[in-house]
């Protein structure tokens, strides 16, 4: 099974079907681990009662009378094959093997021995696995024909029945209790999962409860916390979707509203033009039609150009602010000629640069433009300045307009809002425009009079990128 398809299943199956594997794991480890503990345990028991056999023997070697001989401890041996539960074998021999008493072919030790050091060994008997004991120490008087020093080997083995009966229980016991403790703790995953769990189990009857209109913010309180950065996600999601839908609501609503009376006007003046039989009566009707729909489409324009910018998906890259302003105001300046406006740029010094998104930007210089050359009147001064003051690099509009009342400043920029002072037809919808992009690229827009407290000065500011690439702090 693939990975994605186990993060498909549910978060409970998951914990489990990874868990309880690992819990088997563990088990047969520590069963592992249990086996060759018990192993050790029952060797060192046994081997130290073997050892208690070979010198009981060792106790019984003589050679007063030139020979080997060995009184073997019948009862001792006898006792010894009932603890074992099995049989015993011995051999008693000289290291060179030519003086043997008991088994003579019994295994060999495995290494050679070393003085009065006991060495215990598995092999074979037969084609029985014995334990075998050796031990090695020099006789007190050597052999008849033997002037050397002479060292006898004592050799003891048991079959393995005990031993293994000794491991197996302890196993046994090992796995009982593993499994009862696997057991435990299967039950107390499933309860702690389940218990886990039930905040999520509410938080999706909560969600499910909800109306298709509710966007309201999902509550963190009871989620756990590594839950929690979801549920800021889908918050962070659910408000931009609200901030959507307020967005369409509020453009049909502007559009009601703004279309609504142009609307109405023009079917006056399309009755009227029908009814009117002198043509120059009716060429007179025609012009204000004309008029009123170039207004009612620059309103619409408008609108959809407010509407693209709440809507639109911002991406931002580094912009050369002179080369843009020279740019729009390239554009401008047939219809500033037309106007009989003076349209000027005074671009900066030096290389100026924000980030941001070109087309949105451009859409809000044109729309500064736009209202300074309008409302300009002809004969008047249109500026284009681009500067860099620090950590903020700005773009103004200046003109030489009528400007806007200072008590309503600070109304400037709402939407449908225009100055009292204002002749000229309009939606006040330009200011709005340039508001809501300079604000969504993170910028300022500040309104301020004009030079000698004349007109209007609209500064669009913005933080200013280092030549390295770096908003400066």
């Amino acid at each position: 099974m693939k990975l994605d398809a186990w993060h498909s299943l549910s978060l409970r199956r998951t914990l489990l079907l990874v868990l309880f594997p690992g819990l088997l794991l563990v088990v047969g480890a520590e069963l592992w681990s249990t086996w060759r503990t018990a192993l050790d345990a029952a060797n060192a028991a046994y081997d130290r009662s073997l050892l208690g056999a070979i010198k009981a023997m060792d106790a019984n070697i003589s050679t007063a009378s030139g020979g080997l001989g060995v009184e073997l401890p019948y009862r001792m041996l006898e006792f010894f094959e009932l603890t074992a539960n099995g049989r015993v074998y011995y051999r008693v021999a000289t290291e060179d093997g030519l003086v043997e008493v008991g088994n003579a072919d019994l295994p060999p030790p495995r290494r050679p021995l070393v003085t009065e050091q006991p060495q215990f060994s598995d092999a074979s008997y037969f084609d029985e696995p014995v334990r075998v004991g050796s031990y090695a120490r020099v006789l007190d008087r050597p052999l008849a024909g033997h002037p050397a020093p002479q060292r006898i080997v004592i050799q003891v083995a048991e079959t393995l029945q005990s031993r293994q009966a000794f491991t197996r229980a302890l196993v046994l016991q090992s796995l009982a209790r593993d499994l009862a403790l696997v057991i435990a703790a299967a039950g107390l995953l499933v309860l702690a999962v389940g218990w886990a769990l039930r905040p999520l189990a509410r938080l999706r009857t909560e969600v499910q409860a909800r109306r298709a209109q509710d966007l309201r913010p999902i509550s963190p309180q009871g989620i756990p916390a590594d839950v929690r950065p979801l549920v800021e996600a889908i918050n962070h999601h659910v408000e931009r979707n609200r901030q959507q839908t307020e967005a369409r609501r509020r453009f049909v609503d502007d559009a009601s509203h703004q279309l609504r009376t142009p609307l109405a006007t023009l079917v006056t003046q399309v009755g009227f033009a029908l009814r009117e039989s002198n043509p120059a009566l009716q060429r007179e009707a025609l012009a204000a039609i004309k008029s009123q729909l170039d207004e009612t489409v620059r309103q619409t324009n408008q609108m959809l150009a407010l509407a693209r910018t709440d809507s639109a998906e911002l991406v931002p890259e580094q912009v050369d602010l002179d080369a843009l302003a020279q740019e729009v105001t390239r554009e401008w300046w047939a219809e500033a000629r037309a106007g009989g406006i003076d349209l000027g740029l005074e671009p900066a010094r030096g290389a100026v640069r924000v980030l941001a998104q070109p087309t949105l930007l451009k859409e809000a210089l044109s729309n500064l433009l736009h209202n300074a050359i309008r409302y300009t009147p002809r004969g008047g001064r249109v500026t284009v300045q681009v500067r860099s003051a620090g950590p903020r690099a700005w773009i103004a509009v200046v003109d030489d307009g009528p400007g806007i009342q200072p008590e309503e400043l600070a109304r400037a920029g709402e939407r449908f809002f225009r100055g009292s002072n204002v002749r000229l037809p309009g939606t006040g919808l330009g200011l709005s425009i340039v508001k809501s992009i300079v604000e969504r690229l993170g910028g300022e827009l500040l309104l301020a009079p004009g030079p000698e407290a004349r007109g209007l000065r609209a500064t669009i500011s913005m933080p200013a990128i280092e030549s390295g690439g770096e908003v400066r702090a």
